[in-house]
């Protein structure tokens, strides 16, 4: 859990469709999350929790570029912050890695949709929080939609073979071996 900065204070605050009453409210309670409309400044790609804790994980692990992340824990989902317009390209490279194998499960809230933003200052009890609260706008690289597309695809696919490993493989407390074969040695 992460507090934000007050530039980023200021950019997220410019972003809600009241700027002024959003700035209002935060001021009177940080910890109160304010619905923001998506598609303007930012977009936003949400995952389920398991994913997006690890995806998170993989691209901080491995310094790819990333934006501000938001926990939703009563939804138990993950969000992530990409610039405004990404939706082909991150689409795009998610179709082209998920070519042969898994299929991440997401929605991409675009403009039309709407999404709820922790305030300032949330406390570790709290619904909504940060996990990598925003320190200026988000805008940057094109490349933050496609790394995190691609840590997507493969996160998903690494915790699909978790899920599956003890279906595929034998019961190593089972009597029952495989007879073993030699090579004629």
């Amino acid at each position: 859990m992460q507090k934000m900065t007050r530039r980023g204070r200021q950019w997220l605050s410019d972003a809600a469709d009241d700027p002024e009453k959003c700035r209002s409210v935060w001021a009177d309670d940080p910890r109160a999350p304010h619905l923001f409309p998506a598609g303007l400044h930012f977009d936003v790609v949400v995952v389920e929790q398991r994913t997006g804790l690890e995806v998170f994980h993989q691209l901080q692990q491995r310094g790819m570029p990333c934006g501000p992340v938001l926990s939703d824990l009563g939804s138990s989902e993950v969000g992530f912050l990409l610039n405004a317009g990404s939706r082909k390209r991150f689409e795009r490279t998610v179709a082209t890695e998920s070519e042969y194998g898994d299929r991440p499960g997401y929605s991409y809230l675009a403009k039309g949709s709407s999404v709820m933003i922790p305030g300032p200052m949330p406390l570790s009890g709290d619904r909504y929080q940060w996990i990598a609260a925003p320190a200026r706008p988000v805008e940057g690289s094109p490349l933050r939609a496609v790394a995190l597309a691609v840590v997507i695809v493969a996160t998903t696919r690494l915790l699909n073979r978790f899920d599956r490993y003890g279906s595929e493989f034998l019961d190593l407390e089972s009597e029952e071996w495989p007879e073993e074969t030699t090579d004629g040695a």
